[in-house]
């Protein structure tokens, strides 16, 4: 009797299967432990990042923060600034074009003087002899010390009594500059020189009583300083006279007191007269200093009532000129 085999049958789950899905569950929770474990480190490495950027944007807010309210701070000023020089630029174009309506007017100017320089030449031609000869005397050099405009300038040593009263400071004093400048040019050569206001007052006090050197530098330190020098001032000249003839003038020096000075205020003109003339009349009778005077027409502009203190001042100084060899000249602006 033949046996019967048995037919085998096939179990899914057989102990290699099971095995294989074994190793795969612990390979996932390995790697799933693996991962748990550094992710604590992962993570705090990643929070001080952002800490550390978080405080960089904080500071860079601060300092963004900072600037903005500089700017603010600063754009008043900024639009001041450019409205200051929007006006000056608005300025400029004015004149601007005012230069160049003036350079157009100066175009037919030369014009007109080319015409009248060929009118003039025309003219020169047709001068007679006598015209000529004239005209040649006229243009001959001055002779050195001769006098200029009625004034001498033959001096050797020059003092100036000036008025630095408010109305001379505020009224003439540019003008003042001026006519010292000029009768210092018109003085190129002495030996001393020396300044003081109507009251006797130096304006070097360490050459009180001495002669300043004349140079060219010191003539121009004198300008200069005096631009800004205006100590108290009674408006009377008699002061600044009398210092200069008491401790300047001699039978030896050959001096010219120039005043100038616009008022002559409360005071005897009659004593004041004698006082001057006793300082400067020397034993023999000849003068120690002549005495010049340059008028400014501050205060008697449009007042020649007598008690006027610029008429006195006229009167007082015109008559001082005329009894010690000097000029008086008033000027009428």
């Amino acid at each position: 009797m033949r046996r019967r085999k048995k037919s085998r049958e096939f179990d899914v789950f057989n102990l290699s299967f099971l095995d294989s899905i074994c190793c795969g569950f612990g390979a996932i929770i390995l790697l799933f432990v693996l991962s748990k474990a550094a992710e604590p480190a992962v993570i705090e490495a990643t929070r001080e990042d952002l800490s550390g950027l978080l405080r960089d944007l904080q500071e860079q807010k601060f300092e963004l923060q900072g600037e903005v309210t500089r700017l603010n701070r600063d754009l008043p000023g900024k639009r001041r600034q450019l409205s200051e020089e929007e006006e000056n630029l608005a300025r400029l174009r004015g004149d601007l074009s005012e230069i160049r309506g003036e350079f157009a007017a100066s175009q037919d100017m030369a014009q007109v003087q080319n015409t009248i320089a060929d009118q003039l030449a025309a003219a020169r031609q047709t001068l007679t002899d006598e015209m000529r000869r004239l005209l040649a005397q006229y243009n001959e050099p001055r002779p050195p010390g001769s006098p200029i405009a009625g004034v001498p300038v033959d001096s050797e040593y020059v003092i100036f009594v000036i008025d630095t009263s408010g109305s001379m400071v505020h009224g003439a004093w540019q003008q003042m500059l001026r006519q010292m400048e000029e009768i210092l040019d018109a003085h190129p050569d002495l030996k001393g020189l020396q300044v003081m206001n109507d009251m006797g007052q130096y304006m070097f006090p360490q050459y009180a009583g001495q002669w300043i050197p004349d140079t060219p530098a010191r003539r121009r330190a004198l300008i200069n300083v005096l631009r800004t020098w205006w100590p108290f001032s009674n408006s009377s000249p008699v002061e600044g006279i009398q210092e200069a003839l008491r401790r300047h003038a001699s039978a030896e020096t050959k001096l010219s007191i120039y005043v100038l000075g616009d008022e002559f205020g409360p005071g005897n003109m009659t004593a004041i007269l004698n006082t001057v003339e006793r300082l400067n009349t020397n034993p023999d009778g000849t003068l120690r200093a002549r005495i010049h005077t340059i008028g400014f027409p501050v205060v008697i502009r449009g007042n020649l009532h007598p008690n006027n203190t610029g008429y006195r001042f006229a009167t007082l100084m015109r008559e001082i000129a005329h009894r010690h060899g000097g000029t008086f000249v008033g000027l009428n602006h």
